[in-house]
């Protein structure tokens, strides 16, 4: 038996039993890569702004359909181990045996990916540009689940890394019975992976590689490596061409990985691609500025109001005053005064108007009216007393009368006798001729009021 002076040891079995329970050194790498996997990725898509907890939620729909990918690539190139004259179709469900095919994996892993970003409002791109350096990590942790089942080794070596495989786990060709030590082709791989994923983080702020760039790159480099460790391995496995299967599906991929690479240079993640809030925040941020000018508007209106009903309450103001002095406010007031004196007769509705109430009396104040409306100002600045019989309007006019008079009789006295030599009139004349609008019906001045 050919062996080296030094070797890598394959362990005696491949699980450990924790009381009933078997643990399996296959399914316990595997599951240690997912939870780095989540863990890397998770960092990495928080440091890009994304929400805590994300890639945990995805991979939730991820690992699952993986898994299944996986498997059923594996069978499928594989069939023969499963299929056929002695074979037992039932050992395809035993995944804790081994046989994953990484193609398989990656490709219906993405699909479960998409479901999950899909539900979440996330663009796969840029999640799988988080998750790339994570998934290669899983996978060369995943390796060394073929070394606890000494499976997918390599040629026979002597190289003092050369891992020993048990005589039952060699292959049935009877040249390999003497060998005990091969190329471990999981470690090369697994040293791979690693150099994969520092090679995504450290391109991808270097280029700013995004929007699915930084996974094509994982793809491509990845590819180059199971190129040359596929070509190592003396297990069974379909060749077309003198090529084994998987070296033609890392030709295919790597062209198509490094076409995305060419075509999308250049390009960055789209907004909204991580399917968080603050995005929608500056996008909800933006209208609001129309409606801050209707509320200059709005604010300039109300100023700008009361100072128009200020302007518009001075003339009614001047009008009490002058009301209550008894002299007209302005020119305009003489003729209608004349004619009030003459006892000229209303025309139109005021004609017709009922008489005035104390409650129209104080309707018609609140309008900001003429001389017409004098009766009404002078009845609220003299009010009427409640327990005096005779009619307010009657007082009012009896009160104007007087002061007429007085002022009459005091222009009389101050123009003396030149009056009496001009016109020789008596000096009570000018009382009677005021007196005479005294007399005016009571009803005619409350329909002139009631009628302005």
């Amino acid at each position: 038996m050919q062996q080296p002076l030094a070797f890598i040891p394959s362990p005696s079995q491949g699980s450990i039993h924790l009381g009933p329970l078997p643990l399996r050194g296959y399914a316990l790498m595997i599951i240690i890569g997912v939870i780095v996997a989540v863990w890397l990725g998770d960092r990495r898509w928080a440091a890009r702004g994304g929400t805590a907890g994300t890639v945990l939620d995805i991979a939730v729909w991820a690992v699952p359909f993986g898994l299944i990918g996986g498997r059923l690539y594996h069978v499928i190139t594989d069939h023969q181990l499963y299929f056929g004259h002695g074979r037992h179709p039932i050992d395809a469900l035993k995944v804790w045996n081994g046989g994953l095919g990484i193609w398989g994996a990656i490709a219906l892993g993405t699909f479960g990916a998409y479901l999950g970003c899909r539900r979440r409002g996330i663009s796969l791109r840029v999640f799988a540009d988080a998750a790339a350096p994570g998934i290669a990590l899983a996978q060369a942790i995943g390796r060394w689940g073929n070394w606890f089942n000494q499976e997918l080794y390599g040629r026979p070596s002597k190289l003092p890394w050369a891992v020993k495989i048990d005589s039952a786990h060699r292959p049935p060709d009877a040249k390999y019975a003497d060998i005990a030590t091969y190329q471990p082709t999981f470690l090369y791989e697994f040293l791979w992976c690693i150099g994969v994923a520092i090679l995504v983080i450290w391109a991808e702020k270097r280029f700013r590689l995004a929007y699915g760039r930084a996974f094509a790159l994982y793809v491509a480099a990845y590819t180059v490596g199971r190129a040359w460790i596929e070509w190592l391995r003396i297990d069974e496995a379909h060749r077309i061409l003198g090529l084994r299967l998987n070296d033609w599906t890392c030709l295919i991929v790597f062209l198509g990985a490094v076409a995305y690479l060419y075509v999308k240079r250049g390009t960055a993640n789209p907004p909204g691609a991580l399917g968080t809030a603050g995005d929608a925040g500056e996008t909800a941020e933006d209208p609001p500025a129309p409606a801050a000018a209707d509320d200059d508007a709005t604010a300039t209106a109300a100023t700008a109001q009361p100072a128009d009903t200020e302007a518009g309450a001075e003339p009614a103001e001047a009008t009490e005053a002058t009301e209550a002095t008894g002299e007209p406010a302005t020119p305009d007031a003489e003729p209608v005064a004349s004619d009030k004196a003459a006892g000229a007769p209303a025309t139109g509705d005021a004609a017709d108007a009922e008489p005035a109430t104390p409650e129209s009396a104080e309707t018609t104040h609140a309008e900001p009216a003429g001389p017409a409306g004098a009766a009404p100002a002078d009845a609220e600045a003299n009010p009427a007393e409640p327990e005096d019989d005779e009619p307010a309007e009657v007082k009012d006019t009896e009160v104007k009368d007087t002061k007429a008079e007085e002022a009459t009789a005091e222009d009389s006295e101050e123009n003396g006798g030149e009056d009496d030599e001009a016109g020789g009139e008596e000096p009570g004349d000018g009382g009677r001729t005021e007196s005479a609008a005294g007399p005016v019906d009571t009803a005619d001045r409350s329909s002139a009021t009631h009628g302005a």
